[in-house]
């Protein structure tokens, strides 16, 4: 091989690492072109997948015929946003030319025929996307085949895995996912990334699987906090058909930076299900921050009625879930796993005016939630009781569920190292429409170097 040669291939072996923020301003500068990016990530892919199957379906030729275009576009300077950045969808998403199985061997091979709105607005500004990631049985419970990148005996998380594996181990630089209960968080806190789940219907479902209708949020996973930003900017909602939504994201005062950040500390009820190093980990965390004189830390308690909100998410999700998976349970019984089944039969016992009262409680929670922040910008708490658990082993609760009930945005950030070596994190949440206060409030931590990128881990 000569010299020449020998460089080009250093090259795109090294390109997958980089955020794609930086990869952006290397397509830029025409330092390098889509075809190496996509390349990169393609070669990224054939080393490690076979290892850890962060994908449920890749087409190569599709995807290198997709960067030959967008690298004409930046020749022209007609490129979009993303400049062809390579991106992984979770497979529950529409998407026009390649199937949505949703997880479940009843939809195998399905083609939609049309993108999920928020894939379309990708498209628009020439993301390029890769290939769909492995998601559990219709965003459910039951565990998929994909595995931890940090340790394969452990648990990835469920129904978002593959899209926070497809980002851990430099496979793509951004993947979509949703969350009904921790969906996003688990994984990103598992696999040692930043996850982020916007205020609930800030991303538009449109093309999505809906699972359950006051719950289901569309969010991502990247490594870095610049790569968070560009994303939420790009496919949330925008233009004068969501007047509400403009009128609060616009708002100053749900969006500035601050001078002095005031950051609630809360261990909820479920503290006592987190091990013991993960609450000496936050608690130290929140020591070493709160001597930063731009931060004002305060220790915080949920109301007493906050404790009953994951046995009215069950609630929730079991009575939707029976609703729109109806078919499958009639005509496909045989063909879904036993959780989904243990979901739907109790689904089917709870009543309307049962799952009405539910819905009313989850507002007046979601409202007590949001004039708390009159008295704090931020919450900090811990994303998942430790490090992952092992394969086949059911999560305990953590504080993820409250804040999708609740519909406040949250971020996972990769901060924590367990006793075993294992990634987990702490997870910071704004009043619903402070988004971009949220992003601030990471980007000063990263400035003030309380947290960094997300972790390499070590495939063997």
């Amino acid at each position: 091989m000569n010299t020449i040669l020998k460089i080009y291939c250093k090259m795109i072996n090294e390109i997958c690492f980089l955020s794609a923020t930086e990869l952006i301003n290397k397509l830029k500068s025409k330092e390098i072109s889509v075809k190496d990016v996509v390349n990169s990530c393609l070669t990224r892919i054939k080393e490690v997948d076979s290892k850890i199957h962060a994908w449920v379906y890749l087409d190569k030729d599709l995807s290198l015929k997709k960067a030959e275009e967008i690298d004409f576009k930046i020749k022209e300077g007609t490129a979009g946003k993303f400049f062809g950045i390579p991106v992984g969808v979770k497979d529950i998403f529409n998407t026009e030319d390649m199937p949505n199985q949703m997880g479940s061997i009843i939809w195998k091979g399905y083609m939609p025929g049309n993108d999920a709105r928020s894939v379309f607005n990708l498209k628009q500004e020439d993301a390029l996307v890769l290939g769909k990631t492995v998601t559990a049985e219709f965003a459910v419970h039951a565990e998929g085949e994909t595995l931890n990148p940090h340790n394969p005996k452990y648990s990835p998380g469920t129904s978002s895995s593959g899209s926070a594996v497809a980002v851990a181990s430099y496979m793509v630089p951004l993947a979509l996912g949703t969350q009904t209960g921790g969906s996003i968080i688990r994984p990103a806190s598992y696999n040692g990334i930043y996850g982020m789940k916007p205020t609930f219907g800030l991303i538009p479902r449109t093309g999505i699987l809906k699972t359950t209708d006051t719950l289901d949020t569309v969010g991502f996973f990247a490594r870095t906090v610049e790569d968070l930003e560009l994303l939420f900017e790009n496919i949330r909602l925008k233009g004068h058909n969501y007047p509400n939504i403009n009128t609060f994201l616009e708002d100053e005062s749900r969006q500035k930076s601050k001078e002095v950040w005031k950051v609630a500390l809360v261990k909820s009820y479920v503290w006592g299900e987190a091990e013991k190093y993960a609450q000496e980990a936050l608690l130290n965390f929140s020591e070493e921050i709160s001597k930063n004189e731009n931060i004002e830390l305060i220790e915080v308690d949920l109301p007493k009625d906050f404790e009953e909100i994951h046995d009215i998410h069950t609630l929730i999700y079991d009575k939707t879930l029976s609703y729109y998976f109806n078919n499958e349970f009639k005509n496909d019984k045989d063909k879904l796993s036993d959780i989904i089944h243990e979901i739907i039969s109790r689904g089917n016992k709870i009543n309307f005016e049962e799952y009405k009262n539910a819905l009313k409680k989850q507002t007046i929670r979601s409202n007590e939630l949001d004039k708390s922040f009159k008295d704090y910008d931020t919450i900090l708490t811990l994303s998942t009781s430790g490090h992952a658990p092992k394969k086949g082993v059911i999560e305990k609760k953590d504080t993820s569920l409250i804040w999708t009930f609740c519909g406040n945005p949250t971020i996972n950030l990769p901060v924590f190292e367990s006793p075993n070596g294992l990634p987990f994190g702490a997870q910071i949440v704004a009043r619903k429409y402070n988004d971009y206060l949220l992003l601030n409030f990471a980007k000063f931590l990263k400035k003030e170097r309380y947290i960094k990128d997300g972790t390499n881990p070590d495939i063997k």
